[in-house]
């Protein structure tokens, strides 16, 4: 039964969230919260087989497949790989998209990863966070959503590898407990088949399963669990600094 709440978590691209948050998700979808899912890019770049039309086209019915197992929505903004830009024609379409979400928590990339897309993702995210809430802020949309009665709850996942440029550890806040969502997490994120060749010819990764139980599973001993996913909240001025992620788990 819905609780009224919502979420949303916005990555990159499909796979991101399923591979950094999506046992939260879970969490939270099992305490009544309304759950969506987007993407900043379809995956139009991930493939040295198809096309960019036609691997996008595979990766947003794999992500759509991946939601449907949650019973999440799912939306892509389409912007294109490696081309997310920190502008304001992007801050504009990024808040057009919370506006039209209406969260109450939003879950969005880490500051500091190891590609653009996903920096430009969480900068455009923070940004949309505060403007969303502005009466005067237009997203020059024909039939823009009206704006968000406070600024939604902010956190970031982890960096890929938890690391920075340099291999350097980055801090995180705090880690759920995933154990008991872990399965339908993988089940989800099995649903990106697509990227299993791209993985291994591009980062030298295969079985992107194995990887994910691997690195939840490293999150997880932390706090004496078999799994878990790291977060760390925005508390800049004035984003709010309760933690009603971890109240809502609790």
């Amino acid at each position: 039964m819905s609780n009224g709440r919502r979420v949303l978590a916005i990555h990159a691209h499909p796979d991101d969230v399923e591979f950094l948050c999506a046992g939260t998700l879970i969490r939270l979808k099992e305490r009544g919260w309304h759950v969506t899912i987007a993407t900043m890019t379809p995956g139009d770049g991930g493939s040295a087989e198809h096309g960019a039309a036609e691997i996008s086209a595979i990766r947003r019915a794999e992500a759509q497949a991946a939601a449907k197992l949650l019973g999440a929505d799912c939306l892509c903004l389409e912007f294109r790989d490696l081309s997310i830009t920190h502008d304001n024609d992007s801050r504009r379409k990024v808040c057009e998209a919370l506006r039209r979400a209406r969260p109450d928590l939003v879950l969005t990339s880490a500051p500091i990863d190891y590609m653009s897309d996903h920096e430009m993702t969480s900068r455009l995210v923070r940004d949309a966070c505060f403007s969303a809430s502005v009466p005067n802020y237009s997203t020059h949309q024909w039939d823009p959503a009206p704006i968000l009665p406070k600024m939604p709850h902010l956190y970031y996942m982890d960096a890929i590898e938890g690391i920075d440029y340099y291999g350097n550890v980055l801090p995180y806040g705090f880690i759920v407990d995933i154990s008991k969502q872990f399965a339908l997490k993988q089940d989800m994120l099995a649903c990106h088949a697509s990227q299993r060749n791209w993985l291994l010819r591009q980062h030298g990764m295969d079985e992107y399963l194995d990887s994910c139980r691997k690195w939840s599973a490293k999150r997880g001993a932390t706090i004496g669990a078999e799994y878990g996913e790291a977060f760390t909240q925005h508390k800049g001025h004035p984003y709010p600094h309760d933690d009603l992620l971890q109240a809502a788990l609790a």
